[in-house]
């Protein structure tokens, strides 16, 4: 079964392949789809999240590679939807799923990340999530943020701001990687 994305192309998401993968597909689905499936105090879109990681990836001074990993962290649910972590655990062979669409992504962007680099990006959005419990999860304020390098945007964005700043800093940081590969 084939799936459509926003800007026409029409494939099977169990078969991707890097030519499939479509940065203008990738920025316009996070900037609509809500974390946390919508349990929160307003929308924040899963392409605010990720830009939040690579500010805090830049703040840190990651490299090019680890920042842009950042930036495409949950790319993956472009193509399949983002699932709440205390549901993925459950589901079976979803992790596997994930994984390869997210590796596809990643090497259309030039990235094979070493598990050095893997582990960094993994920390940012487990520091970042603790953050955004804190401040848009009910229930959640005790919780005890962890000290961020940099001071995230929680605050609602209309998604096409959103989209636009996703499409140029995807733009921007593939640009650069290209340059420090010369």
């Amino acid at each position: 079964m084939k799936m459509n994305t926003y800007s026409g192309k029409r494939f099977d998401p169990m078969k991707m392949t890097k030519e499939d993968i479509d940065a203008n597909d990738i920025c316009h689905a996070l900037s609509l789809l809500c974390r946390g499936a919508g349990q929160i105090r307003w929308f924040y879109s899963v392409g605010e999240h990720s830009l939040n990681c690579m500010k805090e990836a830049k703040a840190r001074c990651y490299s090019t590679r680890v920042v842009l990993a950042c930036l495409l962290h949950d790319s993956s649910e472009a193509y399949l939807a983002d699932v709440i972590r205390p549901i993925k655990k459950h589901l079976q062979n979803y992790n596997e799923i994930e994984d390869m669409v997210l590796k596809t992504i990643l090497e259309h962007f030039g990235l094979v990340l070493t598990q050095e680099e893997t582990a960094l990006w993994k920390q940012v959005d487990n520091d970042l999530l603790e953050n955004e419990l804190k401040v848009l999860m009910p229930g959640a304020e005790v919780i005890e943020p962890v000290q961020l390098a940099s001071v995230p945007n929680f605050t609602f964005r209309p998604f096409i701001e959103v989209e636009k700043e996703l499409k140029e800093n995807i733009e921007l940081l593939s640009a650069l990687l290209f340059t420090e590969k010369q």
